[in-house]
C-alpha cells in the first residue's frame, strides 16, 4: 500500500468530549454550537457559546485559517511548505514554520531526543517494505539548521510535523476564536484546548477502552497510542534510537495544545523516571499513563 494511504493518521485521537459544564454568565442569551469538519486527515470540531449569525462568520475564518496551516505543514501535499523543505533540503521559511520547528527543537532537547521529526525516511522505508538502516542512520533532528530565516536539512534527511502539528493548528484556532471575542469554547483540531470550562473528558485507550476521565479549564490536552495504527511490523510511534514504545496510551495536559501533542508522543517511549523529569522541565501539568495490560498510572 502506498505511504500517503498509511500515513493519512498518526493516531487515533483517544479523548473523548462528553458534555461540558459550561458555567456560562451568557448561557441564557447564546446556545452552545457545534461544529465538525476535516483536517490532516482526521476529525476536527468545535464547541462554541454564542448565537448561530455569530458563529457561522467566525466558523468561515477558523476553516480558512485552518486551511493556511494544513498547507504549511501537510506531509501529502507536494506543494506545502513542508513538502519543499523535504524536497529541497534548505529553504526559507514562513514565521510559521520557524515557530513550530523552534518548538520542536525544544521538545526534543527537553526529551533527550525522543521527539524527532526527522524520522519521515525511516516511515517511507517501512511502509514500502525496504531495509531500514539507511533510513535509520539519517534520524537526527539535532542536525537541522534552524536559522533566522531559513531551515537546512542534513543530506537525505526529511521532516514529518504530524506529531506537533494538529496541536500547533488547535493553538492556533484559540487564538483566532479568542480575537474574534470568545472566552469559552472546546478546540479539538486533532487535541483539544479549553477556553473558559469545564469541559469533562474521558480518557481512552484502543484496546481497553474508557479507563479515566480528567476536567480541562484553560488549558490544554492531548493522548498518544502507539497501538492505534501500525506501519509494517513497527506502530506508528517510532522510537528514534530503535526502542519500543512502553506504554499503550498517554495523556498529558499542558499550556498549549502543541507542547501537549509532542510531548505526549515522547512520553510513549519514556519510563515514569524519564517522564518526571521532563515532566519538571517542561512544567507540565497531570500525565496519564496506560499500560500494554490495561492498567491506569498518574504522574
Amino acid at each position: 500500500m502506498p505511504a500517503k494511504s498509511q500515513l493519512t493518521r498518526r493516531r487515533f485521537l483517544t479523548l473523548c468530549a462528553s458534555a461540558p459544564a459550561m458555567g456560562l454568565a451568557s448561557a441564557a442569551r447564546a446556545a452552545t454550537q457545534v461544529w465538525s469538519g476535516q483536517a490532516f486527515g482526521a476529525e476536527v470540531s468545535l464547541e462554541l457559546s454564542s448565537d448561530a449569525l455569530q458563529v457561522q462568520q467566525d466558523l468561515d475564518a477558523v476553516v480558512q485559517e485552518l486551511r493556511q496551516i494544513e498547507a504549511r505543514f501537510s506531509i501529502f501535499s507536494p506543494s506545502s511548505e513542508l513538502s519543499q523543505l523535504n524536497a529541497r533540503g534548505r529553504i526559507a521559511v514562513s514565521e510559521d514554520m520557524h515557530e513550530i520547528l523552534r518548538l520542536a527543537r525544544r521538545v526534543h532537547l527537553a526529551s533527550e531526543g525522543l521527539f524527532d521529526p526527522t524520522i519521515q525516511p525511516l516511515w517511507e522505508a517501512l511502509v514500502e517494505g525496504r531495509d531500514t538502516a539507511e533510513a535509520r542512520a539519517l534520524i537526527g533532528f539535532e542536525h537541522v539548521e534552524i536559522g533566522s530565516s531559513h531551515v537546512r536539512l542534513a543530506p537525505g534527511q526529511k521532516l514529518c510535523l504530524n506529531g506537533i502539528a494538529q496541536g500547533y493548528a488547535t493553538d492556533r484556532i484559540t487564538a483566532l476564536l479568542r480575537r474574534r471575542g470568545y472566552d469559552h469554547a472546546l478546540v479539538n483540531m486533532g487535541e483539544f484546548r479549553a477556553m473558559g470550562g469545564p469541559y469533562h473528558l474521558g480518557v481512552s485507550d484502543p484496546a481497553a477502552g474508557q479507563l479515566g476521565r480528567l476536567s480541562l479549564t484553560d488549558g490544554a490536552v492531548a493522548s498518544s497510542s502507539p497501538g492505534a495504527m501500525q506501519v509494517g511490523d513497527e506502530t506508528h510511534i517510532l522510537h528514534p534510537k530503535g526502542g519500543v514504545p512502553l506504554w499503550s496510551t498517554v495523556t498529558v495536559e499542558a499550556r498549549s495544545a502543541a507542547l501537549a501533542d509532542a510531548i505526549s508522543t515522547a512520553f510513549c517511549l519514556m519510563p515514569r523516571d524519564q517522564m518526571a523529569r521532563v515532566c519538571e522541565r517542561l512544567d507540565l501539568g497531570p500525565v496519564m499513563m496506560i499500560d500494554f495490560e490495561g492498567n491506569l498510572e498518574t504522574l
